[in-house]
Order: C-alpha cells, then sequence, then structure tokens
C-alpha cells in the first residue's frame, strides 16, 4: 500500500480501489429514506470490478463505510450542484480531475454544447469506458476521457485532447488531494489557474482544521482493528485508505485563490451535511471544506 513518486494503479488496486469503495456508497444512496441524487451506474461499476475479482466491503467494513454515507452523499450533492450552477452561469467545459468512477457526464443535465474533460490514470478510466460499453451506456453530453497521471504533464494532454483554456471552465477536485504530496498539490492549482479564462469556477474538497490529526487517526485505525477482531479477519483484508494519503502541510487553498484574484466561499462538511438533513458525527466526519472560487480578475501572480 505504500506509495511512491511513480506509481500507479488498475481500479481494484491502491488508490483505484478507493474510487470503487467510493462507487459502493454511491450505489446504497438509492436505499436510503431521501437520497440527494441519483446514481444507477454505480452498481455497475462494482459489479464490474467484482467479476474482475474485487471483493465489496465485507459486514463490518460495510457498516464503517455506512457511517460516513451521510457525508458521502453531501459531497456528491456538492459537487453535483456545483456543475450545474456553472452550466445555469453560461459555463459550457468541464474538467473532473482524478474522475475515478464518477458518473456526471452520463447522470447530470448537462446544457447543449457542453463538453466534460475527465483525467485520471489510463486503468481506471479504460475499466470505466469498458464497463458503460458493456450496458450501452452513452454519455449525456460531449465526453472525453484525458487518460493521464496529474503528476505529468495533463496540461498538454488536456489541450490536445480539444480543451480551449479562452474559454471559461469548470474544474472539481473531489477527494483527491491527500493522496496529492504537498509539492504535487501546489503544481496543480498554479495548472488550474494558468489555464482559466476569466468567469472560470473552481470546486475543491480541500483540508479543515484538524483533517491530519494524529489522535483522529489513531482512534480510527482502533476501531478498524477492533471490527477486524470481532469478525475475525486479518489485518490484509482491510487496507487502511490513511496509509495511502500524504500527511504533510498544506497551503492554504482559500487565501492562495483570494491572492490570485478569484472570489472564495466555503462551507464544512458539517455544516453542508446539517444543510442537507444528514447527521453529521464528529469522529466519522471527514474534517473538510468545501471551496468554491470564480475567478474575476487575473492577479500578476496567476
Amino acid at each position: 500500500m505504500a506509495r511512491t513518486d511513480d506509481d500507479s494503479w488498475d481500479i481494484t488496486e491502491s488508490v483505484g480501489a478507493t474510487a470503487l469503495g467510493v462507487a459502493w456508497a454511491r450505489s446504497q444512496e438509492a436505499s436510503s429514506q431521501c437520497p440527494l441524487f441519483t446514481d444507477p451506474f454505480a452498481k455497475m461499476f462494482v459489479d464490474a470490478a467484482v467479476v474482475r475479482g474485487w471483493q465489496p466491503p465485507p459486514p463490518y467494513m460495510a457498516e464503517q463505510i455506512r457511517s460516513i454515507s451521510g457525508y458521502a452523499a453531501a459531497r456528491t450533492k456538492w459537487f453535483d450542484e456545483f456543475f450545474i450552477a456553472a452550466g445555469a452561469g453560461g459555463i459550457d467545459q468541464a474538467v473532473v480531475l482524478a474522475a475515478g468512477l464518477d458518473a456526471r457526464p452520463w447522470r447530470l443535465p448537462w446544457n447543449s454544447g457542453t463538453t466534460v474533460y475527465e483525467i485520471d490514470q489510463p486503468g481506471v478510466l479504460e475499466f470505466k469506458a469498458e464497463t458503460l460499453r458493456a450496458n450501452d451506456i452513452k454519455p449525456a453530453t460531449n465526453y472525453v476521457a484525458v487518460p493521464v497521471d496529474l503528476r505529468q504533464d495533463w496540461p498538454k494532454a488536456l489541450q490536445q485532447a480539444g480543451f480551449d483554456p479562452s474559454e471559461p471552465t469548470a474544474w472539481a477536485a473531489e477527494g483527491l488531494l491527500p493522496y496529492l504530496p504537498a509539492d504535487a498539490q501546489d503544481l496543480l492549482f498554479e495548472r488550474i489557474a494558468n489555464l482559466s479564462a476569466t468567469g472560470s469556477r473552481v470546486a475543491v474538497e480541500t483540508f479543515g482544521e484538524g483533517f491530519f490529526d494524529e489522535e483522529l487517526f489513531a482512534r480510527h485505525r482502533e476501531e478498524m482493528r477492533r471490527l477486524r477482531e470481532e469478525a475475525g479477519a486479518t489485518n490484509d483484508d482491510a487496507p487502511d485508505v490513511m496509509d495511502l494519503w500524504y500527511v504533510e502541510e498544506r497551503t492554504d487553498l482559500s487565501e492562495w485563490f483570494t491572492d490570485r484574484g478569484w472570489q472564495v466561499s466555503g462551507v464544512g462538511a458539517g455544516e453542508l451535511m446539517k444543510r442537507y438533513n444528514r447527521e453529521a458525527d464528529e469522529d466519522h466526519t471527514p474534517r473538510v471544506v468545501y471551496l468554491e472560487a470564480t475567478l474575476t480578475a487575473h492577479s500578476p501572480d496567476s
């Protein structure tokens, strides 16, 4: 599970497997009393991965994932609303960074003429495309896959795929930043700023106060140890997603965007969940902030 600077993965391993966990959580939302969104494709991805040998979360892990189901649903809904609002504002070019098994190009009501670019590891995007083709599912808008690692020259690959930096863009980074080193995170947003025309918007799930709190990590690991022990499972049965993160000091993105001419707003995970009538648990609600920024004027530093 250890990360390296040039690691890669298929959908059933390492960071790719976390996308399957999120898809599994999204598939469960349909059975909630008041679903915040509809994603009929999530189960398709899970079923296709099972055919490849992936094992759905065992019962004790499933309960752990359900403990953050309200958070996951609220996050999905927030990013859905971001893209819908961007379209209503006249933006018809969108980029999903580290798209994973996100299915927004297939399930959201995009404006006619909108193009959505998805960037991720080649194996991840190939798995998604194969699964949707096998189910005869077509995108709801113009869709372009950009199979490239975000640590590589993705701006070049994106523009070669047809992206127009002179047009306003809606950018989204959901569930991404912990998997990037701090310097790679900074480079990511520098590149986004360089590719953004006035009027562009960015939606980011970023770090709130105490996200990397060591005591919180210790409690989570102890809880997982106890659940594994009660279930008679081995440590190998439940890889720890935190082992895939880069625990490093990070740039304050609110200040970073503000300094470069972006108008910024944000909402914490707990507050967002309350807005959507989902209960937040202090230990199981990630300490994140959902940040939205709109480029109103380029600064000399951008």
